[in-house]
């Protein structure tokens, strides 16, 4: 029997395909938790995983901010709902549905965010201060994944640069590293090695001094125009456009310069596959597929999604680049 060629009609919609893929995770997020979670924890993991009776996320709030002319940009931008409703963070669950779903159950007010290590002035700052300590603006920058898909994204928050100047860098300062929240109790990723893709908590990540101080690096409270849902990393993210998206840590609760290069998550997990620059670079593949080229995540459907060539430094080359100057970067990836 001659077999009809397929065609898009035939393809099985993305919502569908999504869906049975979450439920089986979790299904065996269950089942290999069950092995190392006391009989409580895996009930309370059970309950979570209901789905029914989760917490949504609030609302953000509208924020006062600028948008200097420098930071926009005539990119189409990635719809609001795919920006907050497709994305990675494990500690709510490895599908990109996943944290938008479950993230309601973070709390964010109160909230502390500790500045130290080599500093002359280490500052903590609370809910408040992140959002009225330092003047907002709008950045509309391009985000690469990891995983060679892309978004443009209008987030808002303030250079990084500011709050190291408040704090002072010492001479011994030349690195900063960044930590996340540990909230085993409102991240169930946190809670199972398997649930969170099998990193170790809390998530950890860095920058050389003088990637931190460079004024594109921005250290984000809010996106189109509202402050951060939790599946975004509220209430303070950190964004480095010129980065794969991993190294955008979320949630940050501490934030500390050191004279060493600090550990990073992915780099920790698997360091021939995750580098500590993590510089977009499409001469450099990931040991797992080729970088040369992304998948846009526009406006389109499931169907109708851009594929595009991946941008040195994901298109701010002309900026960073003198960052790394004489800097093998097939080496240090």
């Amino acid at each position: 029997m001659k077999l009809k060629p397929l065609t898009e009609a035939d393809v099985t919609a993305e919502s569908v395909f999504m869906l049975k893929r979450r439920q089986i995770l979790k299904m065996l997020g269950i089942s290999a938790g069950a092995l190392t979670l006391s009989p409580l924890a895996h009930a309370d993991l059970l309950d979570w995983f209901k789905g029914n009776d989760r917490p949504k996320a609030p609302p953000g709030k509208p924020l006062t901010f600028t948008q200097p002319a420098q930071w926009q940009s005539p990119l189409p931008k990635t719809p609001e709902d795919k920006v907050t409703g497709y994305n990675n963070f494990y500690e709510f669950g490895l599908d990109k549905a996943d944290p938008a779903a479950n993230a309601g159950s973070l709390k964010i007010d109160p909230w502390t965010l500790k500045i130290e290590g080599e500093v002359a002035k280490p500052l903590t700052l609370d809910y408040h201060d992140l959002t009225t300590r330092f003047p907002l603006e709008e950045r509309i920058y391009r985000m690469r994944c990891v995983e060679a898909w892309s978004m443009v994204v209008p987030w808002v928050g303030f250079p990084l640069h500011k709050l190291l100047a408040m704090v002072q860098p010492t001479s011994n300062a030349k690195y900063v590293s960044f930590q996340t929240l540990y909230a085993p109790e409102e991240m169930p990723g946190q809670q199972d090695r398997f649930i969170g893709g099998g990193l170790e908590y809390p998530y950890v990540e860095g920058l050389r001094l003088d990637e931190a101080m460079h004024p594109l690096t921005l250290l984000t409270v809010g996106v189109y125009g509202k402050a951060l849902p939790p599946q975004n990393g509220a209430p303070i993210r950190l964004t480095v456009p010129w980065k794969y998206g991993f190294k955008g840590i979320k949630s940050i609760v501490s934030i500390k310069l050191t004279r060493e290069r600090p550990p990073t998550t992915w780099n920790l997990a698997a360091p021939n596959e995750y580098g500590f620059y993590a510089n977009v670079n499409p001469h450099v593949d990931h040991p797992r597929w080729s970088q040369a080229s992304e998948r846009f995540i526009g406006s389109g459907g499931a169907l109708d999604v851009k594929r595009q060539p991946t941008l040195l430094f994901n298109g701010y080359a002309d900026q960073v680049a003198s960052l790394y100057r004489g800097l093998d970067l097939r080496e240090f990836f």
